[in-house]
């Protein structure tokens, strides 16, 4: 059973081709894994398949009645609702259903014999669905599922507005998994997740009995829960089956086939011109000029492959700093309310250390603190000198018009449009991402895009906050690579272990700090 077709679809956007005659299958059972290079047009896809774009040409179609659960990168929260009023909206369609069953009661003393048995034969259709449907254990429900994912250890009275941006996606993460839906469409569900949830989600995924189409770079994830991996690139989609591994292989086979396919006919065509060449004017060999003239006529040429354009990392240092680059002295971290109790600690020269922890304890008011764009709850924080530190946020807060290229120049409004445009092209982004707007480019674009900035000034401090999110593995490995080849000290926030713990001098758990329970 098909639960999803797609049909010769294509699609473009701002002179960029996306897709182009791509058909797609959903069938039961399958746990689907859409992979590809930041910017290929997964989200789009999505986006597509869900009515949120309609495309150029082509066809989609949800045969028989499914309900689809997506989350995709831009969903968003709305301020003055609590953590609890977010998840049990997932359950709106039963609170309706009850709210009319009450109403029926409220009706039954007034109402003529013939028409009450009616009412009680609708009532009970009513109180039977929502018996099947759990209605009357939602609670516990919702406290599984948001203490699976985390959100227990928040809170679930506290208001989304006062929440991080890991904390608001981990909460739309938990609604749409309350909502039961029988298609699930999940775009990067576990950036900003932590370990132990991401655990979790993996074990809900492996028994969820439905379909899924799922956008992840995480590998490891990838391997555990997808049966089958669609490949999109060069505005194609390929199936495989299997995890991610089995298709890493196939691929490998189907490139190697590719390219050998087409070395093989360049050369014959390049022996059919030879001959062409030197016998066209030949009397006596010009039919056999003609024969293969007409053959290279009708031959269906092999497009050569394109290969992937890889980024190309590298962070410039400047002068030397001091030996301590902070010094903490029992600083208590927080806003309004303390977060940690006091601690103390150094940082020196050269050292590369990560932080880890769940989230909401701190990490990213940890790295603000450090670097003094906000004052400690209490303590002192005694910066190091000479320090030119280079800090990436994890995202950007403002809906950013400018394009890529207008960006960087605005930072950088001495260098010329060539120098730009090679730094940008370096990280991997085409002549279409430098001239698209921010705003539109994918998670992975936009990450480039900042990545771009910070590798354009001398420093010799830099501090990441989750530079991997959306990053493709392509991205990630060569991110890794420049930063073990920086010869300054790096100061990571990550919920990635496998990218720093080979690398780092030192992990610093902020788990061990906070006065929250755990």
């Amino acid at each position: 059973m098909s639960y999803l077709n797609v049909t010769e679809v294509s699609h473009s956007f701002g002179g960029r081709q996306i897709l182009e005659d791509v058909s797609f299958k959903l069938l039961r059972g399958e746990h689907v894994g859409l992979v590809g290079a930041n910017g290929e047009g997964k989200s789009t896809f999505l986006n597509i398949i869900t009515g949120h774009i309609l495309p150029d040409e082509g066809k989609v179609e949800w045969p028989g009645r499914v309900t689809v659960g997506y989350l995709d990168q831009q969903s968003s929260l709305v301020a003055g609702q609590t953590i609890r009023e977010v998840l049990r909206s997932a359950f709106d369609k039963m609170f309706a259903a009850e709210q009319q069953m009450l109403e029926l009661y409220d009706k039954m003393a007034d109402v003529p014999p013939e028409k009450l048995d009616k009412m009680m034969e609708t009532v009970g259709e009513i109180q039977s669905e929502l018996e099947h449907s759990g209605f009357y254990s939602l609670d516990a429900k919702i406290e599984e599922v948001a203490n699976g994912l985390g959100l227990g250890e928040i809170g679930l009275d506290k208001d989304v507005a006062n929440l991080s941006g890991g904390q608001r996606s981990k909460v739309l993460l938990t609604k749409l998994l309350l909502e039961d839906s029988s298609i699930l469409l999940l775009d990067e569900p576990t950036n900003y997740l932590d370990a132990e949830h991401i655990e979790w989600l993996t074990k809900f995924l492996q028994n969820y009995e439905n379909s899924f189409i799922l956008i992840s770079h995480d590998v490891t994830f990838l391997n555990n829960v997808v049966n089958v991996i669609y490949h999109l690139e060069n505005c194609l989609l390929t199936r495989y089956s299997g995890d991610y591994d089995k298709f890493l292989e196939l691929s490998a086979i189907h490139k190697a086939q590719q390219n050998s396919a087409y070395e093989r006919q360049q050369q014959e065509v390049a022996q059919l011109e030879d001959f062409i060449a030197r016998n066209k004017a030949r009397i006596s060999t010009t039919g056999r000029a003609k024969s293969r003239q007409k053959k290279l006529e009708k031959m269906e040429l092999i497009e050569k492959p394109r290969e992937k354009i890889k980024p190309s990392f590298h962070f410039k240092e400047a002068r030397t700093p001091s030996r301590f680059l902070v010094e903490a002295n029992d600083i208590i971290l927080g806003y309004d309310t303390p977060l940690t109790k006091p601690v103390t600690f150094a940082l020196e020269r050269g050292q590369k250390v990560a932080i880890k922890g769940v989230n909401g304890l701190g990490k990213t008011t940890l790295l603000k603190t450090i670097l003094g764009f906000i004052p400690p709850f209490e303590g002192t924080v005694y910066p190091g000198e000479f320090l030119v530190p280079g800090y990436f946020e994890q995202e950007e807060r403002t809906k950013n018009e400018n394009t890529a290229l207008e960006e960087v120049w605005s930072e950088y409004p001495g260098m010329s449009n060539y120098e730009i445009r090679a730094a940008l092209a370096a990280c991997g982004l085409t002549n279409e991402h430098i001239t698209s707007k921010v705003f539109v480019l994918s998670g992975g674009e936009a990450a480039k895009v900042r990545l771009c900035k910070l590798m354009l000034k001398e420093v010799n401090w830099l501090v990441l906050d989750e530079p991997t999110n959306h990053l493709d593995t392509d991205a990630k490995e060569e991110l890794q690579r420049a930063l073990i080849a920086f010869k300054g000290s790096v100061l990571l926030v990550s919920h990635e272990p496998e990218f720093y713990e080979t690398w780092v001098d030192k992990i610093m758990n902020i788990e061990d700090w906070t006065t929250k329970i755990i």
